[in-house]
C-alpha cells in the first residue's frame, strides 16, 4: 500500500512495475498480486502468535456494534470504532453521505452505535482508494486506553539486504513517509540474518531506540513474536502503526497491516482463503485468476505488453504522442493464446478505451502465440475499438502472417512510435 515500508519493499521486490504504481498520478489501484488482510483478520492473526493487541469485536450491524461496546467499555478508557476497508487513511476519511472519519474514539458507550451507522452500507472514500471509495461492511469496535506513546514497527522483504529487515521509528501513529521526509534520521532499518531471526538483542536496541526505557523486555518480546508470525506465514510486510505504549506500561499493537505472496498460497491456503476481494477492482481479480498483471489508470489507450521494462516504455511513448494509458497489462513471458485471450477481455470491459496497443517483443514469447491470442480474442471478446498491433522477435513472421491470413480489421505496425501514434490517433485523440 501506501506505507513507506511497503513502498520501500514493492520498489526493491519488482522494480519498475512498483516504481510506476507509486509515481505515476492516474493510477487508481495501488496493489496488484499481493493478498490484503483487514485489521481485524491481521490482528486475529497476531492473536494467534501471542502477541499483544486490545481487545475488539468485529460487527456487521450497528445494533451488533452497540452490543460490543457494552462488553469491551469495561476495563477501558475509550472505545475505538474503525471501518474495515482495504485501504489507509480512514480517519482522514469522508464518506459518499458526506460523513467524516471512518475512525471515531469516544469515551461513551452510547455513541458506538451512531458511529457504526454512519459508516456501514457506505462507501469511505480516502487518499487510497478509488475515487468512489469503498463500501464499509464491517467495523471493529476495540478498546482504547488513552493517549499512548506511539511508535512504528514494520518487518518486510528488502532486497537491498537480500532478505528481511525490520524498519522503526519512534516516530509512530503519523504517515511514516512525512517522517523519512521531514526527519529521516528517526527511521531505523535493521537487516534481519534470516537463517537466525531477530535476535534479542537487536529486538532490545530497536526497543531502547524507540523509546521502550520502561518496559524494554516487553517491547522486544513482542518484537520477536511479530518476527515469528511474519515468519510463520510467509508475510512480505508486518506493520504496526502504532506500535504503543499505554499510560498504565503497556505495550501493545493498535493497529496492523499484513501482506502476503502469492507465492505462499501453496501452504497458507486457510489465510488465503480469508482475502476480500470486495474492495478490489474487478478487473484485478480477474487478471490475478489468469495469472496477469493489471493495474487500471485514468487513460483511455488500453495497453497489452509482456514485461514490466516494455510496458513502462509502452505507457512513456503513448503519453509522448498526445495519448494516456488506460491500463498497465503485462502478459508475462510465458503466456498462452487463453491468457491473451483473457486480457483483451480484461481490456474490452473498461469503457474509458478507445483503442488497444498490443506492444510485443518476443524473446521468450511466441510471437505467433501473441498473434492467434489476438485473432481469437476479436472473435469471442467482440471487441469494438480499433487494435494496433507491434511484434518483435520470436517467430514475428509466421505471427504477421496470421493476422493478415484472419481477415480482422488488426493494424499491424513494426516502428514502435508509429504504432503508438496510430494507436493515438485511432482513439479519435489529436497526435502530438
Amino acid at each position: 500500500m501506501a506505507s513507506l515500508c511497503r513502498s520501500l519493499a514493492y520498489f526493491r521486490s519488482t522494480n519498475s512495475l512498483i516504481w510506476f504504481q507509486k509515481c505515476a498520478k492516474n493510477v487508481r489501484v495501488s496493489s496488484v498480486r499481493w493478498l490484503n488482510l483487514h485489521e481485524y483478520q491481521s490482528k486475529q492473526l497476531m492473536q494467534q502468535y501471542g502477541v499483544a493487541v486490545q481487545r475488539f469485536e468485529v460487527c456487521e450491524t450497528a445494533s451488533d456494534a452497540a452490543e460490543a461496546a457494552k462488553r469491551l467499555a469495561p476495563g477501558a478508557d475509550e472505545l475505538v470504532v474503525k471501518a474495515q476497508i482495504l485501504a489507509g487513511g480512514r480517519g482522514k476519511g469522508v464518506f459518499n453521505t458526506g460523513y467524516k472519519g471512518g475512525v471515531k474514539v469516544t469515551t461513551n458507550p452510547n455513541d458506538v452505535e451512531e458511529f457504526a451507522s454512519a459508516m456501514l452500507g457506505n462507501r469511505l472514500v480516502t487518499k487510497q482508494t478509488k475515487k468512489d471509495g469503498e463500501h464499509v461492511t464491517k467495523v471493529i469496535v476495540t478498546q482504547g486506553f488513552g493517549p499512548p506513546r506511539e511508535t512504528y514497527f514494520a518487518i518486510l522483504l528488502d532486497r537491498e539486504h537480500s532478505g528481511p529487515a525490520v524498519v522503526a521509528s519512534p516516530a509512530g501513529g503519523v504517515d511514516i513517509e512525512e517522517v523519512a521526509a521531514s526527519t529521516p534520521e528517526k527511521i531505523f532499518t535493521v537487516p534481519v540474518d534470516i537463517n537466525i531471526g531477530l535476535t534479542s538483542d537487536q529486538a532490545r536496541d530497536l526497543a531502547l531506540k524507540l523509546g521502550f526505557h520502561k518496559q524494554t523486555d516487553e517491547a522486544a518480546e513482542q518484537m520477536e513474536k511479530l518476527y515469528k508470525m511474519f515468519i510463520g506465514v510467509d508475510a512480505v510486510q508486518v506493520e504496526i502503526n502504532p506500535l504503543g505504549e499505554t499510560t498504565d506500561g503497556r505495550v501493545l499493537c493498535y493497529d496492523a497491516k499484513v501482506n502476503f505472496d502469492d507465492n505462499a498460497k501453496f501452504r497458507q491456503q486457510e489465510i488465503f482463503n480469508m482475502e476480500d476481494e470486495s474492495g478490489i477492482d474487478p478487473r484485478e481479480v480477474t487478471a490475478s485468476r489468469h495469472h496477469l498483471n493489471y493495474i487500471g489508470m485514468d487513460g483511455n489507450i488500453g495497453c497489452l505488453v509482456n514485461g514490466a521494462g516494455l510496458a513502462m516504455a509502452t505507457m512513456d511513448i503513448i503519453q509522448a504522442n498526445g495519448g494516456m494509458p488506460a491500463n498497465f497489462l503485462d502478459v508475462g513471458g510465458g503466456v498462452n493464446e487463453r491468457q491473451v485471450v483473457e486480457a483483451f477481455g480484461i481490456l474490452n470491459s473498461d469503457e474509458q478505451v478507445k483503442s488497444i496497443f498490443v506492444n510485443i517483443f518476443g524473446g521468450i514469447v511466441n510471437c505467433a502465440t501473441i498473434a492467434n491470442g489476438v485473432t481469437k480474442a476479436c472473435r469471442e471478446v467482440q471487441v469494438n475499438v480499433p487494435i494496433v498491433v507491434r511484434l518483435q522477435g520470436n517467430n514475428v513472421d509466421e505471427a504477421k502472417q496470421i493476422m493478415r491470413d484472419s481477415g480482422l480489421n488488426i493494424m499491424s505496425e513494426d516502428d514502435m512510435d508509429e504504432a503508438a501514434k496510430k494507436a493515438v490517433q485511432s482513439a479519435g485523440l489529436p497526435a502530438v
